[in-house]
């Protein structure tokens, strides 16, 4: 009997892609809900292929179009933020693929989590926003989380079979982005199709952007922190320009455990899907014979400061980490209209982090109005 599975995000690279694993293994996994942002159309097209039970866009204004295309064919619809959450309580997926970009993916996890589903988080804000009522909720729920991730995946890997009081550090591995070797001097005049232009990944708009000021290597060691329970100062992030080894666990013996593969979602996506079980894959395997080096370096936090606010709002706690979050929505979306430059997205956030009232230990609610208060106040800064 299929694994039924609900795709949150299922028009973006990670939802496509798990609708790609989807259709390569029918006897094991059945799209039971697909939900999108905005792209109406590629979200109805997935809906004919695939046959689920209910399509969900946020976009209320495209619920029409989406109505129309899908009724004849007997597919349930719904639209908007709270449509969504609600389907998170449906009874007839047991797992959840969230692949939604942003803040966006926060209330349906926590709903699906309270319904004790099986979590294969790709949204790693999530965790950012809320980490600590997130990890709460978790040990109360017999719902269970796998990393999609890649660098999480890979530390998700590293871990089986250890003992986690023997680990003495977790290392996230980083592209280094299109400007590890540009001076502070050059990213300042950096354009938006420049920071698009990542040199391993194929990725969205938005986390190509996070890849280029580093915050997603920062957000990614904030995830750490509350998926592995591991103290804040044990994960650090390296500098690996050409992405094989996705991340790594350093042992108390001096033994480092690392997880390679070729740059492709495929994998990590597999391995959640899956249930930490491997699948047969017919995707080309790495060659280490293809790579005469795999180098490392330090990132320079001077050149990225961004990868500094990991630090920060980990010691800080409460809703630092929530603030940080959507101030980034905000000034990222102000980067790529042209309305702030390159070194502007980090003086976004800190302008935030000095201005939204800091609260110690925020409920759901306070964390819900932390990230409205905050997309309004860097709102009003892009503007000028």
């Amino acid at each position: 009997m299929p694994h039924n599975i609900a795709v949150l995000g299922s028009t973006g690279s990670i939802g496509t892609q798990t609708l790609d694993i989807i259709s390569q293994f029918p006897d094991r996994f059945r799209a039971v809900v697909l939900a999108a942002g905005s792209n109406v159309d590629m979200l109805i097209e997935q809906a004919r292929k695939h046959r689920p039970a209910l399509a969900v866009i946020a976009d209320e204004s495209k619920y029409g179009r989406l109505k129309e295309a899908l009724d004849p064919l007997g597919i349930e619809t719904a639209a908007g933020d709270e449509a969504l959450a609600d389907a998170m309580e449906r009874p007839d997926f047991d797992t959840v693929v969230t692949a939604t970009v942003g803040y966006s993916g926060l209330l349906p996890t926590i709903r699906a989590i309270r319904a004790g589903k099986q979590i294969a988080l790709a949204n790693k804000e999530t965790l950012v926003v809320a980490g600590e009522l997130v990890t709460r909720l978790l040990r109360e729920s017999s719902s269970t989380v796998i990393p999609v991730d890649s660098e999480h995946s890979a530390i998700y890997q590293c871990l089986k079979g250890e003992d986690t009081e023997t680990v003495k550090k977790l290392i996230i591995t980083a592209s280094g982005g299109p400007f590890r070797t540009w001076t502070r001097e050059e990213t300042a005049r950096v354009t938006a199709a420049q920071a698009l232009n990542h040199p391993r990944w194929h990725m969205g708009a938005k986390i190509t952007i996070d890849s280029a000021t580093m915050l997603n290597k920062a957000f990614e060691i904030i995830e750490a922190r509350w998926l592995f329970d591991v103290a804040p100062e044990k994960i650090e992030a390296v500098v690996h320009p050409q992405s094989i080894v996705h991340s790594m666990v350093e042992y108390v013996d001096g033994a480092v455990k690392a997880q390679l593969g070729i740059p492709d979602m495929h994998l990590p996506i597999r391995y959640a899907l899956g249930d930490a079980t491997r699948l047969p894959s017919e995707e080309r395997p790495l060659s280490l014979s293809d790579y005469a080096q795999l180098t490392f370096e330090k990132p320079d936090p001077e050149k990225f400061p961004c990868l500094t606010l990991a630090s920060y709002a980990l010691t800080k706690g409460g809703n630092a980490a929530c603030i940080v979050n959507a101030a980034n929505e905000v000034a990222v979306a102000a980067f790529l209209k042209g309305k702030i430059s390159f070194p502007g997205i980090y003086d976004t956030i800190t302008d935030a982090l000095g201005h939204i009232p800091y609260i110690a230990s925020p409920s759901l609610d306070d964390y819900v109005a932390t990230h409205h208060a905050t997309i309004e106040y860097a709102a009003s800064k892009c503007r000028g």
